[in-house]
């Protein structure tokens, strides 16, 4: 994507992480920031030697340009930038951008190959329109929260996984329109709501609810719906993950693992939904014939016949992963704290290496991109056309 521009008045993770996907493909990427602190997620945590680890996340291979755009001279930076720019994205409160004359309508009347990415809470319309939107919030709005956890206590999922589903649909929804853009020539409007996002990945749970008449059960570790499948404990006091998918690998288990054929035939566990119904029982089954090995041991055996099976990792341990290593899936990149290291982007493309570009310092960039778009002879007429 190196030629292309994106202008980012960007905040928290959901729109941020849209972005460093842009840039991670070498689009350049100016984060617009405010003044004094910049984007609030500077100042989630401390705990990459000072920075915030939300931030360094989420923010790598950007332009920190600070802007008060309640100053005429920053405001018309801004729209400069804009003039030029290819993709602007922005998830600030709800109708903060249509106060700032910043409405996507208004921007590509202006600039009509221009594409504009907003990301909101719950959408542009409807009774939710204007409630600001958090991760967790998001999550107990479209149900995630009272699937995950125990029996008896529900949990927020470990991850930010409403702001990266938004996030995810805003990189592909930019995408496919820098795509349109190079048969049309025109840009277009893109919206994503992270009510939406996470929502279609809710789409499991919706159907089960809505057609098998009770409501999706939390079960921990366990998969809701499949059977065996989750953790179990081993001889050595350990616990491993294991998943059979389908009545082949059933039958693999029983003759080659467990070394109880006679289990195939049981009718309890004649087919995943009787497996399921008789997960207790299967349990008791497992666990019986999983007392005699130590979990080393144990995933060796469940290797062999081809059982899908895991260990539980820390993320110390995840950290070190053998197999990360050795794919040299690490790489490190620069930052104001010095160097860090993080996982390539996770799309492989053959004959190329990623660029791992510097975490911005807060408006480390701001005096030469004011040169540069306030300068003479900096005007859209002067910008040559973008290749998309």
């Amino acid at each position: 994507m190196a030629g292309i521009t994106v202008v980012a008045l960007e905040q928290a993770v959901a729109a941020p992480y849209a972005t460093r996907q842009l840039a991670d493909l070498g689009a350049r990427v100016i984060k617009v920031e405010r003044p004094g602190r910049g984007d609030f997620a500077r100042d989630y945590d401390r705990t990459v030697k000072g920075m915030s680890a939300y931030f360094v996340w989420v923010n790598r291979g950007k332009e920190s340009v600070v802007l008060d755009l309640r100053q005429e001279a920053d405001r018309a930076l801004l729209d400069a930038m804009i003039s030029r720019a290819d993709v602007f994205v922005q998830n600030l409160r709800p109708g903060a951008c249509d106060r700032l004359g910043l409405a996507a309508g208004t921007l590509r009347a202006r600039h009509p190959r221009l594409i504009t990415c907003e990301i909101t809470g719950y959408g542009g319309t409807g009774p939710y329109r204007d409630k600001k939107a958090y991760d967790l919030l998001v999550q107990c709005e479209t149900g995630l929260v009272s699937i995950t956890g125990g029996p008896e206590v529900p949990a927020r999922a470990g991850i930010s996984i409403a702001d990266i589903a938004g996030g995810m649909y805003a990189y592909s929804g930019i995408l496919t329109a820098l795509y349109e853009r190079t048969r049309t020539g025109r840009g277009t409007s893109l919206s994503v709501s992270l009510l939406d996002a996470l929502g279609e990945w809710m789409g499991h749970p919706y159907y089960a609810q809505a057609f098998g008449g009770t409501p999706v059960r939390r079960s921990g570790a366990r998969h809701p719906s499949i059977s065996p499948y989750g953790a179990y404990r081993c001889g050595d006091g350990a616990q491993i993950f294991l998943s059979v998918q389908n009545d082949r690998e059933w039958v693999a288990l029983c003759e080659r693992v467990l070394r109880r054929p006679e289990l195939v035939r049981d009718p309890r566990f004649a087919d995943n939904p009787l497996r399921h119904a008789h997960d207790e029982e299967l349990t008791g089954q497992l666990e019986g014939c999983f007392a005699g090995h130590t979990a080393d041991g144990l995933l060796a055996l469940l290797d062999g016949a081809g059982i899908a099976a895991a260990r539980l990792r820390t993320v110390a341990e995840f950290a070190g992963h053998p197999q990360l290593a050795a794919r040299d899936r690490w790489q490190d990149f620069d930052s104001p704290v010095g160097p860090l290291r993080g996982l390539l982007p996770p799309v492989e493309v053959a004959g190329r290496r990623a660029p791992m570009r510097p975490v911005p310092s807060l408006g480390e960039h701001t005096e030469a991109v004011r040169a540069e778009f306030a300068g003479p002879g900096s005007g859209p007429a002067d910008r040559a056309p973008s290749p998309a």
